[in-house]
């Protein structure tokens, strides 16, 4: 019998799911893809593509979840039929848990360091914007540092999750993300009210033609679809888990579209204080790793009471990456809780220390193992890593939970579909033909060529 723990409320599944999906990501990815492609014209194709193609993947894992009553240890072993292999999928996807632990333990890290050391040491402020820039690249070329963050975010995310889902990850999660949506309210505030911010705020809601056109209308419709695709980490189970707590009170559709909210609403209120004040203070916001880590201290370097804001700041981001890092520690945990019926914090000690080695490589990539490029000069660990669970496992793990849903040799339509209208709220249509075909063969083609695109710009552009 599944005695599994459940969320203490609604509201406490909502929160973790969405703190799942809201990362780094949003807060730093967005932005400056956001910059590079033009502006508000992107901001609407990815809201057009997170509908039609990030949401239904969504529904999908939260379904295969309920109603295994399971994450991926024990979902497909417990819906498929007698005698498929389904089942194997749940490798490749809890190696993809760990791949993604491998490097955002690492960058977690720096977050926690930043607001560290704008609270309690301060030594960015009145630095020059070169100075400001050697001193992310300090940071990465000390082993020591590198390895202790990391360590840090390590035992911090497994700490929580060691609680127990209620007392531990559905508690601390609520308050953390309340707080980081206070936090972005009122550093939207600051940032807006900035003398030039309305020129990016202008930049950011107004779309214009000529900047669509000037990045190439293709690169913005792949830039928005890859970043609906990986804004909600779907793929690897980390929902289904979550879908696994739930009860079926509410329908998994008005489940879904409440988390693409709330991921959207992360993703354009740090779009909302990121860009305004990189114009603001005449800087580009489309620098990648160096938005957060350089351009923004200049900001906050030049801001009055830039520290406050500055310590905000990392603390809002130390709060993003947290959320990430419980979520999918307890879906690694329940795995290994499901599989071998360990207990709870039992599972948790050994992956502190399987975790914290397997970063190793990321945590030391940019210095003692430096000369490891595996995709030319320049590249690192972190970057193998990120193309193997966001290129790779990713997006194959979504084909897997679409054809599982929709194919009469998986799970099937009809399954899913009962699933996933269980409960009071919205419905979709089991008897429209148009969406039984669009989620059939038209959804996992377009999650193929996401895979496909993803190699070519790898490798042939």
């Amino acid at each position: 019998m599944n005695n599994r723990e459940n969320f203490a409320s609604r509201m406490g599944f909502l929160l973790v799911a969405a703190g799942c999906a809201i990362g780094i990501g949003n807060v730093w990815r967005f932005p400056f893809i956001t910059g590079q492609s033009g502006g508000a014209a992107f901001v609407l194709i990815y809201l057009f593509f997170l509908v039609i193609f990030g949401l239904p993947i969504l529904m999908m894992e939260f379904s295969v979840g309920r109603g295994s009553g399971f994450g991926i240890a024990k979902a497909f072993d417990t819906l498929e039929k007698p005698g498929h292999k389904w089942h194997y999928a749940k490798y490749p996807m809890l190696v993809g848990n760990y791949v993604l632990m491998m490097f955002y333990t690492s960058v977690s890290g720096w977050m926690f360091y930043y607001f560290y050391d704008m609270v309690a040491v301060g030594d960015l402020m009145g630095k020059t914007p070169e100075q400001v820039g050697a001193h992310f690249g300090n940071l990465l070329a000390s082993p020591s540092q590198m390895v202790f963050w990391m360590s840090l975010a390590t035992i911090l995310g497994l700490g929580i999750v060691s609680l127990g889902l209620q007392k531990g990850v559905e508690r601390i999660t609520k308050w953390m993300m309340s707080a980081l949506f206070i936090i972005m309210v009122a550093l939207v505030v600051c940032v807006i009210s900035l003398p030039g911010a309305g020129e990016g705020v202008k930049f950011y809601v107004l779309p214009d033609l000529d900047r669509l056109l000037e990045q190439g209308i293709w690169n913005v419709v792949f830039a928005a679809l890859g970043q609906a695709f990986f804004t909600l980490s779907i793929g690897v189970g980390s929902m289904a888990i979550f879908g696994s707590y739930i009860k079926k009170d509410h329908s998994l559709p008005k489940e879904a579209l409440n988390i693409c909210l709330l991921d959207t609403l992360v993703a354009i209120l740090a779009g909302f204080i990121v860009i305004p004040a990189c114009f603001a203070f005449k800087l580009e916001p489309t620098q990648g790793p160096g938005l957060l880590f350089v351009t923004l201290p200049n900001v906050f370097n030049q801001m009055y009471g830039g520290r406050i804001f500055g310590g905000l700041f990392f603390l809002f981001l130390s709060f993003a990456a947290l959320s990430t890092l419980i979520a999918v520690f307890e879906n690694i945990v329940a795995f290994w809780i499901d599989i071998k019926h360990y207990p709870r914090k039992k599972v948790v000690l050994l992956n502190i220390v399987a975790v914290i080695l397997l970063s190793l490589p990321c945590a030391l990539g940019f210095n003692l193992l430096s000369g490891f490029q595996p995709f030319g000069e320049g590249s690192c660990v972190l970057d193998l890593e990120d193309f193997i669970i966001s290129n790779t496992l990713l997006p194959l793990g979504a084909i897997v939970f679409v054809l599982f849903c929709t194919s009469r040799y998986g799970w099937g339509k009809d399954n899913f579909m009962k699933e996933l209208n269980t409960g009071k709220g919205l419905k979709v249509s089991a008897k429209n033909k148009v969406l039984s075909v669009y989620f059939k063969y038209i959804l996992p083609t377009i999650v193929l060529v996401v895979f496909l695109k993803g190699y070519y710009n790898k490798f042939f552009e």
